[in-house]
């Protein structure tokens, strides 16, 4: 088993026509997803990689009966491309895109919550199931199937644990990168309950940053209704308050959001928290 991503997701690339849009698109398909189609207006009939290209969601959805799609639209145009996808009927969502502005996003997350869609990022790696495929940019050579569910803020940091996580012999079930803007699509907390539900999961690695509140949010999740167990990894520890660290949602405002305050909340849920990145495959094979 696995979560939200499997040989039967059918997938559609939004931008599939430009440089980065093709490029992934190649490698999606090479780990072995399901891409049915593409989007890009005014381009329709065209073909990318052998799948066709129409001009709009809805008629992408309507002929190839997609559930899900990959977003590679430039910033001032990606917000537009979630509400589409949104308004189509596309159930999973996955926009690569960094940068959009906040009050375009406030809109989107509006469409996306009044259609009951899953929005992965923005600005994140994406996902993947290994064994299945993955859609986005994550890079598919280095995961390997197992009992390790895996959610991070940071692409950077999926990539460095999952590699640390696949050498010790700890395969993963699914992965997901839920994106560094200040408003993204879904939270910690919403993969944590799909993680426990999954009969694949044990156990699940939550790789956290400073900003926001949302791994507070998870904490208090995990305290009350997780019933398998997580091991955790907060990044940003020794940034100064009030400086934006790499993500747009890295920022700690006042006592908001500080490395500290996440790593106690999570330490009084009863999570392990590594020190460093080096430390989590020890801890995840102590509660397996």
């Amino acid at each position: 088993m696995s979560i939200l991503l499997d040989k039967s997701t059918r997938v559609i690339v939004q931008g599939i026509t430009g440089r980065e849009g093709q490029y992934h698109t190649h490698n999606m398909i090479a780990a072995g997803t399901t891409v049915v189609g593409g989007v890009t207006p005014g381009k329709g009939g065209q073909e990318v990689e052998g799948v066709p290209v129409f001009d709009t969601v809805a008629q992408a959805k309507a002929r190839t009966d997609a559930n899900a799609t990959c977003i590679f639209v430039p910033p001032a145009g990606a917000a537009d491309a979630i509400e589409e996808a949104a308004y189509a009927g596309i159930e999973l969502i996955v926009c690569i895109t960094e940068g959009i502005p906040v009050v375009d996003m406030t809109r989107a997350i509006l469409a996306v919550r009044e259609k009951g869609a899953t929005l992965i990022g923005p600005n994140c790696p994406g996902l993947c199931t290994p064994g299945h495929g993955k859609i986005g940019i994550i890079p598919y050579g280095m995961f390997t199937p197992g009992p390790v569910g895996f959610i991070s803020r940071s692409g950077t940091l999926t990539y460095e644990v999952v590699s640390l996580l696949t050498n010790e012999g700890l395969g993963q079930s699914t992965c997901i990168g839920i994106g560094g803007d200040p408003i993204i699509g879904s939270t910690f907390a919403d993969y944590l309950k799909r993680f426990d539900e999954d009969p694949q999961t044990e156990v699940v690695v939550m790789c956290g940053e400073i900003g926001g509140s949302d791994e507070e949010d998870a904490a208090e999740y995990i305290r009350t209704q997780m019933k398998k167990p997580v091991v955790a990894f907060i990044s940003g520890r020794t940034a100064p308050p009030g400086k934006r660290m790499g993500h747009a949602g890295a920022i700690v405002s006042g006592n908001t959001g500080t490395a500290q305050g996440k790593v106690e909340a999570l330490q009084a849920a009863g999570v392990p928290v590594a020190d460093t990145i080096f430390d989590v495959p020890a801890l995840v094979k102590q509660v397996l």
